[in-house]
């Protein structure tokens, strides 16, 4: 019980707004508060942005000699390392926060009249959109030589740095192809106790793919009359067949860790025998077949749905106090420009000639992930990526259907 106390807790501080309360401030014409139009005009961000002259931006960044980032990635400093290497004019402070605590650390200063962030960068689609970006606590930023690159849709209204997945492993030592077809078989008999999630409480990419799943009722109701040949029955109190595939699930036995390394390996280790468990888990973390011996398959093709796609965006923080160095800190997380899909990266990404080309994408860029830029291959060991059936996470359900979802979880999970 008091695992769930503090996970309602941590999940409350990321989908609803925090700190409601507090003095309304006024506001110019262009929609900013006074303090920050003042600052967007200098800083040429927002509405006054214009046309980005990168040789100014440049000069003035090694100016400025700093970028603070609160990120949700404990990579973010390896990004700083590799961003002061080709800039060594400008140091890099960055914050290891995960996603709640980047929201919660963000606003509680900015209420507070601290402008103190420079770059934000984080997953959890409904937050960013609706509590950062809507409200005028983050302006967004695409630099320039990249727009015809990046689809609008992961340019606005917040760009996308990099895209990953949830996905359902399975293991290739027990079966030679996928065990199931259609994920309701996943809340039948046979599989009681052996599928295996990261608890949704206290990851933001698990529980924006269950938000997902919640978000589209008709077509989990259309999955289940194909599987079962009849039409969907509700449980009591369930409200459509979204929330009714949460309910079996949970009331099949589900594990749920606290770790995506344990899911991973529930899945994969070798040597089980009989039915082997069913993970879901991030995509990226197929790497641990090379790293761990693991003998995960992903599992696919599944109806409705082979896999949840989630974003991890950035934008500069309100008064950045290091704008243009924030402006050419967001170009270094996208690679060079040049890249092309024939440019051939050598493998280890984040050293060498790799890491010179990948930039800030390198720590990030491994199988089970994705560039937002057309022009990027998929990383080796991912190709599947490109295959694969999957749906894309929403940020109004994660904002608006999200509390809802993480309620009807906690509720049906401590039964």
């Amino acid at each position: 019980m008091k695992k769930y106390l503090v996970a309602t807790l941590l999940v409350f501080l990321m989908l609803v707004p925090l700190f409601a309360g507090g003095a309304q401030e006024e506001k110019e014409e262009s929609g900013y508060p006074g303090e920050m139009d003042a600052w967007a005009r200098e800083a040429k961000l927002g509405i006054y942005e214009g046309e980005q002259d990168w040789d100014e931006i440049i000069e003035k960044a090694k100016a400025e000699g700093e970028v603070i980032v609160y990120s949700a990635s404990s990579r973010m400093s390896a990004v700083g390392e590799a961003f002061s290497t080709v800039y060594p004019e400008i140091t890099v402070t960055a914050y290891d926060l995960g996603s709640v605590k980047t929201f919660e650390k963000t606003i509680s200063e900015q209420e507070a009249g601290i402008y103190n962030a420079d770059i934000i960068t984080t997953g959890g689609s409904g937050n960013f959109i609706y509590d950062l970006i809507n409200k005028n606590r983050a302006v967004n930023f695409v630099p320039s030589m990249y727009e015809d690159m990046i689809p609008e849709e992961y340019r606005e209204p917040a760009l996308v740095r990099i895209l990953e997945a949830i996905v359902l492993f399975y293991n290739t030592e027990l079966h030679d192809a996928p065990p199931i077809e259609n994920i309701w078989e996943l809340t039948e008999e046979h599989y009681r106790g052996k599928i295996v999630i990261k608890d949704p409480l206290q990851s933001l990419s698990n529980l924006m793919g269950i938000v997902a799943i919640a978000g589209h009722p008709e077509e989990m109701a259309s999955a289940y009359k194909r599987h079962f040949n009849e039409e969907i029955t509700l449980s009591p109190g369930v409200k459509d067949a979204g929330f009714e595939f949460i309910y079996r699930l949970l009331h099949n036995d589900l594990i749920i860790s606290d770790s995506g390394g344990t899911v991973s390996g529930a899945s994969g280790k070798k040597g089980q025998s009989g039915l082997s468990p069913v993970s879901i888990n991030t995509f990226t973390y197929l790497r641990y077949n090379n790293t761990k011996d693991y003998i995960n398959g992903l599992l696919y093709p599944l109806d409705p749905f082979d896999g949840i796609i989630f974003p991890t965006y950035t934008a500069i923080a309100r008064q950045a106090p290091h704008p243009n160095a924030s402006k050419l800190f967001t170009a270094f997380l996208l690679g060079d420009p040049s890249i092309t899909l024939d440019t051939e990266i050598p493998q280890p990404y984040t050293k060498g000639e790799a890491l010179e080309m990948l930039q800030g994408l390198a720590p990030y860029y491994e199988m089970g992930s994705k560039s937002p830029r057309v022009n990027v291959a998929i990383p080796a060991g991912g190709e599947a990526w490109e295959e694969m059936n999957m749906w894309f996470v929403d940020p109004e359900d994660d904002w608006f259907l999200g509390p809802e979802v993480q309620d009807f979880w906690m509720q049906e999970a401590a039964k």
